[in-house]
């Protein structure tokens, strides 16, 4: 099935491998003993839905795949496929075929109408479903078509994979082995690049047919800043700068200044950071930082996660800028947070018993035991309750949350004495 590209063909699609052993990176899943290789050497192909970033190989893995197992290959993409010509394209006399493979493309896209009329072909084994999505498929895939799937998370292309990618163009394109061409410093189509096989071989393109072809041509950082059309950006996503800026965006946020938590969180989009890794951080801000100041600022927070998990860039930026603008206005706090770490830090050496008082007197035999014998049930006194010790004995009197001296906390504290003062004259 392996398909012939004419030299008028973008780069990368002259070079998309024509077999398994040729594709660079996914080891974790093409190797020998690797599970998609495992299956195909069987001549099995499940339905299977291939999750990760653009340019890493999925549409590829797919095709070679059903390659592989022998398998009519038959490619549709949710951006123009609607219900009906999927059921055209289900039922056509073209499928008349054993189990052959159906690729769908940015299969996050379809609505649940488009999904559910793949769920009984899927279901019955007419055919095998293989989904591309750059979206986590948990949150884009509806979970009836989503369990009839085995999910498999590809990964971005790391610096010598690029490198690897780079130097298969410039010996094997028909094209580019014929010019004396040098690749100053390949970090930097591979940092630009940001783990997209796809997008480091158009940036070689591109500087290539901006060189001279009559005289040595020198990929310099140069070179390829013009075509990118944009200075690169020195970011590392596993360096020192990664942590520097992630830092530099909690810091401002913690410290209530929301345009440099702005700026910093712009220049990890720019650079190419994936915007799930930022709202993740801003989760666990909105707890360790804010927290019961603001209840709120986790909610927006987490709802924040889950859009930007199901959207993805260019629109993610939309919903961070919101969320952090938010987080960093928002009155702060860090009681919470020392209250669990002091918590746990004395549970780590303190095993007291449970008072018998708060046990469950299940059985009989429990309750003959004492278990739950005492135990005041708050709701049946004035206020929903009444004073009663919750800690071992070894432990009455231990404080591990104090109230911070914030509007939302200070009324809590008011109403937690309030409650105390109202027990005692009852």
């Amino acid at each position: 099935m392996a398909t012939q590209h004419s030299a008028k063909a973008p780069l990368a699609q002259r070079l998309r491998p024509k077999s398994l052993d040729e594709v660079i990176g996914q080891t974790h899943l093409l190797s020998r003993g690797a599970p998609l290789r495992a299956l195909v050497e069987r001549q099995h192909l499940p339905s299977l839905i291939l999750y990760g970033d653009a340019g890493i190989g999925k549409t590829t893995i797919a095709m070679l795949l059903a390659d592989a197992v022998g398998r009519p290959f038959h490619a549709l993409s949710a951006l123009n496929t609607g219900v009906k010509q999927l059921r055209e394209v289900l039922e056509s006399d073209g499928l008349n075929f054993a189990a052959p493979v159906v690729f769908i493309d940015e299969i996050h896209r379809f609505n649940k109408a488009q999904q559910d009329a793949l769920l009984g072909a899927v279901e019955a084994g007419d055919i095998t479903l293989i989904g591309a999505t750059t979206e986590n498929p948990s949150f884009s895939v509806n979970n009836a078509l989503l369990s009839r799937c085995q999910v498999y998370k590809l990964e971005p292309l790391n610096n010598s994979q690029i490198k690897a990618v780079l130097e298969r163009a410039l010996n094997g394109d028909a094209l580019l082995s014929g010019l004396d061409i040098s690749i100053a410093n390949y970090d930097i189509i591979s940092d630009l690049a940001n783990g997209d096989a796809r997008k480091a071989l158009n940036l070689l393109e591109m500087a290539v047919q901006a060189a001279d072809p009559n005289a040595p041509i020198m990929i310099d950082e140069a070179a390829v800043s013009r075509v990118a059309q944009s200075a690169l950006r020195r970011y590392d996503k596993n360096g020192d700068q990664h942590y520097d800026i992630i830092s530099a965006m909690i810091k401002s946020v913690r410290g209530s200044d929301p345009d440099a938590a702005l700026y910093w969180m712009a220049r990890m989009l720019v650079a190419g950071e994936p915007p799930e890794f930022i709202a993740r951080r801003l989760v666990i801000l909105a707890s360790e930082d804010i927290g019961n100041a603001n209840p709120n600022a986790l909610l927006l927070a987490d709802t924040a996660l889950r859009s930007v998990q199901a959207i993805g860039m260019p629109e993610a930026r939309i919903i961070l800028g919101q969320v952090v603008v938010y987080l960093a206005t928002s009155a702060k706090s860090n009681s919470t947070y020392k209250a669990i770490n002091a918590a746990m830090k004395l549970a780590e050496k303190d095993a007291a018993p449970v008072p018998l008082h708060l046990r469950n007197g299940v059985t009989k035999l429990m309750k003959n035991q004492g278990f739950g014998k005492g135990y005041i049930y708050p709701h049946d006194f004035p206020n929903h309750f009444a004073k009663q010790d919750y800690l071992p004995e070894s432990l009455r009197g231990v404080k591990f949350y104090h109230f911070a001296d914030n509007q939302r906390e200070q009324h809590s504290k008011q109403y937690l004495a309030w409650l105390h003062e109202q027990a005692k004259n009852n």
